[in-house]
């Protein structure tokens, strides 16, 4: 028998200065997946979250709205917790970084810091907002990136490029607070010394399994392969924050002490269980054995959990991350979240209009453990609910339910033809998917399990045997009994994903689901509860109403912007779409073709598992594809100028699978890589399936 895993979660922290939207629940509703099944496996698995509440975000914000910081992130706090609560997401406990722990900790790693003489000091030039009188923070400043001149940058990096940079290095920056230029102070800054541990760095985020591949090769690339810059750890007065106990008029910089909350509220937690934030956190002892520590993460706070974080955990003795979980931003209907397009969506919005479990199984369908953007569209939202959850999941139980609440399942479980054992047999997969958060392929094989279950029904036809008179009613129990044990399978499967509903099948059957292998036995000789509807079908009229009441909220709506968080989504465009007519009247479309030489072209998904760089090629990238299972193609593409080698792998393309094979210089091409290119474009880009895609399916 395993030992129990401990097992120490958590997601970034919301920032106390706006509420909760749908993209921060892309993460929340993850991690609490992962946690509900790590728990269903009898993990002892702790999920701990907390606000993050200091910066120069919160106290502006205060100041205008003329109440003091502690009230204002008290407020939220409570906001915050309502709306994880509405979707069924469950801390063992929720912490503020504005805490006594906090501080304590915040100052034992500084001392660590000290002691390591891992802290420098010196004079730094900042910009300064004379209008407002403050020093600006990072996310208080916009302009153009230093590194790849793209315009509208926030103070500290660039969405377009990824480089990182002091708010000073910008070009033509402007206050976002007063709208002015602000002008260049020196002040004294305080800064940790991130250089001598980059020998450390290079082998934690290559060797240690913590990181995405894809995550490890970005670092390897973009950080690791030249000098660190010192991290600069301070913010002078006035700032709402820490003040440093040995350093005046200094506070520490909000991504200091944010990270090390999931420290404190391990201890808040820890305090009231009977321990100590060092059973998690620098264990090694017999009676305590190492914890496992997952963070779940959005990729744009990567840099700071995978450099920053690390590093000081490294100096302060403390054990490093097990994995840290990279997630992608969301996109509504293929687009940033936008307010002008009512598409900015808060989770108080949401919940008032659709049920959460909705969001939540939808969300998992999306969900594949990997870096890519998801999408949630809303109209395939509604057809996935409907189609999967209610159509195929639901109804299991709703068509043959009712036929056993005077008879109760049979005394023993009545042959299936092996649909309760091949499902059985599944759980291993589906339990592998969840440990790795595939959740979007957990999701398909459970769906794959209710195809047979409903096959089975349709098969049996239950109604016609209740039709049919006493001679067929054992029959009828039986067909019911089969039925609804398959259905309650599912549940077990479906309970990370779907827990209150699977509270609500506990009533119908009397048997709570609180472990894993309840998916391997099948019920027998209990009573059945009367049968009520579990879940109702989505409406259009639900999503009109969803979003206008987006629109209405975040056009009245003071203070929700979304600054210094680790889950910006998007930006509200400044003027209506209206691409350029430059691609098609430089390259014209070709002549008509019927849909019979369409069918000629065999597109498929494929995966990119290596790519490397044909030195003697000018243009040319050697990929070798997946097409799924034992498929692999070589093929040559002339993407080299705009694609590094590291930055393809794992990526998911589109190929011309049955294009007849070409022998070139440097081997055997056997297919086509398809991209976008054209007169006055500026590169060469490959073109990529929705995520859910998987190699092998066909495009068209």
């Amino acid at each position: 028998m395993p030992k129990t895993r401990r097992i120490l979660i958590t997601s970034a922290l919301p920032y106390a200065n706006g509420h909760i939207h749908l993209g921060h629940l892309v993460e929340y509703i993850q991690t609490d997946i992962f946690a509900r099944f790590q728990r269903l496996c009898g993990n002892q698995a702790i999920y701990l979250c907390a606000d993050d509440t200091h910066g120069t975000a919160i106290m502006i914000r205060a100041q205008t709205e003329n109440r003091t910081e502690q009230e204002l992130i008290a407020s939220m706090r409570d906001a915050h917790l309502a709306d994880f609560e509405g979707f069924q997401i469950t801390f063992d406990h929720y912490g503020s970084t504005n805490s006594v722990e906090n501080r304590s900790l915040c100052n034992h790693v500084w001392q660590s810091l000290r002691k390591q003489d891992f802290v420098a000091q010196r004079e730094v030039s900042q910009l300064f907002d004379t209008k407002a009188g403050i020093f600006l923070a990072d996310r208080f400043v916009r302009g153009g990136c230093p590194r790849c001149q793209a315009t509208d940058q926030y103070g500290d990096s660039c969405e377009v490029c990824g480089a990182t940079y002091s708010p000073a290095e910008l070009t033509k920056p402007i206050s976002t607070i007063s709208g002015t230029a602000p002008e260049i102070r020196k002040a004294e800054h305080l800064f940790v010394i991130l250089e001598k541990l980059r020998p450390f760095l290079k082998t934690w985020t290559q060797e240690s399994g913590a990181l995405n591949s894809k995550i490890s090769n970005y670092l390897a690339g973009h950080f690791l392969s030249e000098p660190l810059r010192d991290w600069d750890i301070s913010r002078p007065a006035p700032y709402f924050g820490f003040e440093i106990p040995d350093a005046p008029g200094h506070y520490w910089y909000v991504w200091f002490d944010a990270p090390i909350g999931y420290i404190a509220t391990t201890e808040q937690w820890a305090k009231k269980n009977g321990g100590s934030f060092a059973d998690w956190w620098c264990s090694e002892d017999k009676n305590h054995p190492r914890a496992e520590i997952h963070h779940f993460i959005g990729k744009d706070i990567t840099y700071f959990h995978t450099l920053f974080w690390p590093a000081m955990l490294q100096i302060a003795g403390m054990n490093l991350p097990t994995k840290v979980r990279v997630h992608g931003f969301l996109t509504v209907n293929g687009q940033k979240m936008s307010k002008s397009r009512g598409t900015f969506l808060l989770a108080r919005s949401y919940l008032d209009h659709l049920n959460p479990a909705a969001l939540r199984y939808y969300y998992a369908t999306k969900l594949s453990g990997g870096i890519d953007d998801i999408d949630l569209n809303l109209e395939e939202f509604t057809t996935k609910v409907n189609t999967d959850l209610i159509g195929k999941f639901i109804n299991l139980a709703s068509r043959t339910a009712r036929w056993l609440k005077e008879t109760g399942l049979s005394p023993t479980y009545p042959d299936d033809g092996g649909l309760f054992a091949q499902a059985a047999a599944d759980g291993e997969s589906i339990a592998s998917a969840y440990e790795s958060c595939d959740f979007a392929r957990a999701m398909r094989l459970i769906m794959q399990a209710a195809d047979r279950a409903n096959q089975y029904v349709d098969n049996e036809q239950p109604w016609k045997l209740a039709k049919q008179g006493p001679q067929e009613q054992q029959r009828l129990q039986d067909v019911a009994t089969v039925s609804l044990n398959l259905f309650r399978q599912l549940v077990v499967y479906l309970t990370p994903v779907l827990p209150k509903l699977a509270d609500d099948v506990a009533k119908l059957v009397g048997d709570p689901i609180t472990d894993w292998q309840q998916s391997q036995t099948p019920l027998e000789n209990l009573p059945v509860s009367t049968f009520r509807p579990l879940m109702n079908r989505i409406e259009s009229t639900q999503i009109d109403a969803l979003l206008a009441a987006s629109t209405n909220t975040l056009s009245t709506s003071q203070g929700d912007t979304v600054t210094e968080t680790s889950h910006t989504t998007g930006t509200e465009p400044g003027e209506p779409i209206q691409d350029s007519a430059e691609a098609l009247e430089s390259d014209p479309l070709a002549e008509t073709c019927t849909i019979d030489d369409f069918s000629k072209v065999d597109l498929r998904v494929a995966r990119v598992i290596h790519a490397e760089e044909v030195p003697e090629a000018r243009k040319l990238l050697k990929l070798t594809v997946s097409l799924g299972g034992d498929d692999r193609r070589t093929i040559f593409a002339g993407i080299k100028k705009f694609h590094q080698p590291e930055d393809l792998c794992g990526r998911l393309v589109v190929i011309v699978a049955n294009l007849a094979p070409r022998q070139m210089k440097f081997g055997l091409s056997e297919g086509m890589a398809v991209a976008a290119s054209g007169a006055g474009a500026e590169g060469v880009y490959l073109l990529s399936p929705d995520s859910g895609a998987l190699p092998g399916m066909r495009i068209g």
